[in-house]
């Protein structure tokens, strides 16, 4: 990994922990733009997910950049997991 990736892993690290810092008060928020953070969320999970692959893959990334990614991709699961939670009506029987 060049200092170039490093860095930009970093920035998007920082990024990514404002928007998780952000409000989660998800009941003040509308379905449409729900949805939107949804998509943004997954795709933000894969990112994650080919970021750690990749630096366990070329062994380049140390322990604890690998650690930090891996519990901002599960900041995200729970986060995606809720707004899923918030658009799926509940079916009473």
């Amino acid at each position: 990994m060049t200092r170039r990736d490093s860095l930009s892993l970093k920035k998007e690290s920082l990024r990514n922990k404002a928007k998780m810092n952000a409000p989660r008060d998800l009941s003040m928020k509308t379905d449409e733009v729900l949805r939107v953070e949804l998509e943004v969320f997954k795709q933000e999970h894969r990112d994650l997910d080919d970021a750690i692959r990749a630096l366990v893959e070329r062994a380049t990334g140390d322990q604890l950049t690998i650690q930090r990614l891996k519990k901002q991709k599960l900041r995200l699961k729970d986060m995606i997991a809720l707004i899923e939670d918030r658009l799926t009506p509940d079916i009473i029987a």
